[in-house]
């Protein structure tokens, strides 16, 4: 079953924050990821999403998408975005 990493960002910092996306990317594409959003435009329908960028990333399952995020290359850029943006992140199953 697939799985999808969904994360709601605003970005503080936007240099920085290129530094994490130059580095996050190729790290996702290494464990089979596929964005299917990222970024674009919002709108909002019900209740108060106070991020400005939303991204979706589809893995293969949901122990490729742990790893993913657990990898090496993940926690390099992941280092690159902490204090680069406020950013809540989730794991979810498809159906």
């Amino acid at each position: 079953m697939a799985a999808y990493i969904i994360a709601q960002i605003n970005v503080t910092d936007p240099k920085r924050y290129q530094e994490y996306v130059k580095l996050a990317g190729p790290a996702g594409a290494k464990y089979g990821g596929k964005f299917l959003v990222r970024g674009g435009t919002k709108t909002t329908l019900e209740g108060d999403i106070p991020y400005s960028r939303i991204v979706i990333q589809e893995f293969k399952d949901l122990a490729t998408a742990k790893q993913f995020y657990s990898s090496p290359e993940y926690q390099a850029a992941r280092k690159n975005r902490l204090g680069a943006a406020d950013f809540n992140m989730v794991i979810v199953e498809g159906a």
